[in-house]
């Protein structure tokens, strides 16, 4: 026989229907869109480097004659003498000032003569010349043996005029920094 339900059997057999109708068919996918179709370019992220650029460790040699090269100017002597002026005496307080900062500097300390004389007598006063700088830089306070004296005589003269100008020049004691090359 068959039995007939009423009406709220009906009803609630369509609950169910709309129920497992739902749950079954889930959503559906949208379609794929290429996004080189759309126009769009989506934004790249770049990685942030935080690491700083690598430094050149390559030692690089200065030459400290040309760096202290203000401060590494002759001084004068008058003829036949070979004590220190009162004019140059600032410009040696400015070399001990450099030997004192900088220790590991040694100078050479080169006495200069103007051609009047023998070569022997010059290459005697061009000592004393290099050899006076040298006691009024120790008396400033830079040690004795960061210093080497020698004498050119007139071998090396700054100005080859033969006149008393040209020879004032010549007369005179040079300074040369020998620092260690590390």
């Amino acid at each position: 026989m068959i039995r007939s339900f009423g009406w709220t059997g009906r009803i609630a057999a369509g609950l169910v229907a709309v129920v497992l109708f739902q749950g079954c068919g889930g959503s559906s996918p949208e379609p794929e869109t290429d996004i080189a179709d759309t126009g769009y370019e989506a934004p790249v992220e770049t990685p942030v480097d935080d690491t700083p650029p690598p430094r050149d460790e390559t030692p690089v040699w200065v030459d400290p004659n040309q760096t202290h090269a203000a401060l590494l100017v002759p001084i004068n002597f008058e003829f036949n003498k070979y004590r220190i002026r009162e004019a140059d005496k600032a410009k040696l307080e400015g070399i001990a000032g450099l030997m004192k900062a900088n220790s590991n500097f040694r100078l050479l300390v080169e006495g200069h003569c103007d051609e009047r004389g023998t070569n022997e007598y010059n290459m005697g006063l061009g000592e004393q010349r290099a050899l006076s700088t040298k006691r009024y830089l120790v008396a400033l306070g830079v040690p004795e043996s960061r210093f080497t004296t020698i004498s050119y005589g007139e071998e090396r003269p700054l100005d080859s005029g033969s006149n008393e100008a040209a020879w004032a020049r010549n007369r005179r004691a040079q300074f040369r920094i020998e620092a260690p090359r590390s």
